[in-house]
């Protein structure tokens, strides 16, 4: 099941940076910049992060942790740009506790083959604070947290669209690779491979691509 995006109105660079690794091939050499640059904007872009994550799921010693920009600025004495705040960090979601950092949320990064390449983790020092984003990333999930206050942060409502518009591209590059392995009579793997030389010679993301094998979208 796919769940709509529920902030449909919210663009911004995160939720581009996720859809758009969501549509990436797993075989291409931006795949490690795309999730450097992800955990950058969450932990910048949503308020109540202090740190941001993400772990890779090809190696789970590979750690890169972001700091967010307030926590930067209050270190610093808000003096002068913030700088590039990550760092490689194995073994850090054992340490989030003695930070202070006694919440999280997780969210599963995919590229376009629909595997999870790695986990977005964000962390913050207040649970009560974290409950909105929780609760907006189980809905994106189809689950409900009872209780859970209205998201009204922006930051965390383009992470939470940009995860739902993630898992739609990945639905509608599933149902490409179902249309092409029902006309070709192939395999999941030598269909996924046809659109990614589809993509390839259009010179466009799979979930573009995709587009040449599905049925025109109902207006």
């Amino acid at each position: 099941m796919v769940v709509d995006n529920p902030y449909p109105s919210i663009r911004g660079p995160l939720l581009t940076g996720l859809r758009n690794l969501a549509g990436s091939p797993e075989y291409l050499s931006t795949i490690e910049s795309q999730l450097s640059a992800i955990v950058r904007l969450a932990a910048n872009r949503v308020s109540v992060a202090a740190y941001a994550s993400v772990a890779s799921l090809r190696d789970g010693s590979d750690v890169v942790v972001a700091v967010g920009d307030e926590l930067v600025r209050a270190v610093d004495g808000g003096t002068g740009p913030v700088a590039d705040t990550t760092i490689h960090w194995p073994g850090f979601h054992q340490q989030a506790p003695r930070l202070g950092l006694t919440a999280s949320v997780s969210v599963p990064l995919h590229t376009g083959c629909g595997q999870a390449v790695a986990v977005l983790n964000v962390y913050g020092r207040n649970p009560s604070a974290m409950m909105p984003l929780i609760g907006a990333i189980c809905t994106v999930r189809g689950l409900v947290l009872e209780g859970a206050p209205s998201l009204t942060d922006s930051g965390g409502q383009e992470l939470v669209a940009g995860y739902a518009e993630a898992l739609a591209v990945r639905d509608r590059i599933h149902r490409a690779v179902a249309a092409i392995m029902k006309e070709d009579r192939g395999t999941a793997d030598d269909a996924y491979l046809t659109l990614c030389i589809h993509a390839a010679h259009s010179g466009t993301d799979l979930a573009a691509a995709a587009a040449a094998f599905l049925p025109p979208s109902k207006t």
